[in-house]
């Protein structure tokens, strides 16, 4: 899959991380770039179609197959996180929130756009997942819960669509510097460029390879998932016992 070229679709492009995939995929040479976005803002390159797009409304998503029926490449970037421990009164109300965008809607936007892949050739789907997708960081437990529940959907989706040519990608990273990050990292914690996370993306893609391991917080615990999972235990229980302090 080459992005040059490509037609891509943009979930959450308004800010953050979603912005910088729109910039990073014009500077690879993207034809055309649907910018969806819950609040359309007009923009002003021409090559950045902006498209009305909340990934929770079944209305939304099928009037955006309709208008971009020429998708070659789906960014599935949406998503929310509400900062939620498990144990606490709120944690069923925040999991609900956080599963019907950030797994529902995403699954959704992947069965509406899979038959508009199929047809444009196979192209290729990305879903941003978290390194919390492979760990339970407990500050934020329930936002790790539908990264976790993504990661079946993205690795499912891979499976049952590789026969008709579309290759779907996980994007791993630590904190991104965006608004989001922003509730939950400490100030001297260090921040992944969202345009980082991006490029690193667009490679994936290009390169063929399903796991994006986009900054070295996610090349970090891959590494102790896989040669000190105790160690990296001990540091989710010390981030507990040692919050707000």
């Amino acid at each position: 899959m080459k992005v040059k070229g490509s037609i891509a679709l943009v979930t959450g492009a308004n800010r953050g991380l979603g912005k910088a995939y729109v910039e990073e995929l014009l500077a690879a040479g993207a034809a055309k770039v649907y910018a969806g976005m819950r609040a359309v803002a007009p923009v002003s390159d021409p090559r950045v179609m902006p498209v009305q797009l909340d990934i929770t409304s079944k209305a939304d998503i099928a009037a955006a197959t309709r208008q971009c029926n020429d998708v070659t490449i789906l960014i599935n970037n949406a998503g929310i996180m509400l900062a939620t421990p498990m144990i606490t009164p709120k944690s069923a109300e925040s999991m609900r929130r956080e599963m019907d965008v950030n797994v529902f809607g995403t699954l959704a936007m992947i069965q509406a756009f899979a038959p508009v892949l199929a047809r444009n050739g196979g192209g290729a789907i990305a879903n941003v997942l978290s390194v919390v997708s492979w760990i339970t960081y407990p500050l934020n437990a329930t936002y790790g819960a539908s990264k976790h529940a993504l990661l079946a959907v993205t690795d499912s989706a891979r499976i049952e669509l590789k026969a008709q040519g579309t290759q779907v990608v996980g994007v791993y990273a630590g904190f991104i510097d965006t608004d989001m990050a922003s509730e939950m990292a400490r100030p001297e914690e260090p921040k992944t460029p969202p345009r980082q996370v991006a490029l690193r993306t667009l490679q994936g893609i290009e390169g063929g390879v399903d796991h994006v391991r986009a900054d070295e917080r996610a090349e970090g615990i891959w590494e102790n998932m896989r040669n000190d999972f105790e160690g990296l235990e001990r540091f989710l229980q010390q981030a507990w016992d040692t919050r707000g302090k």
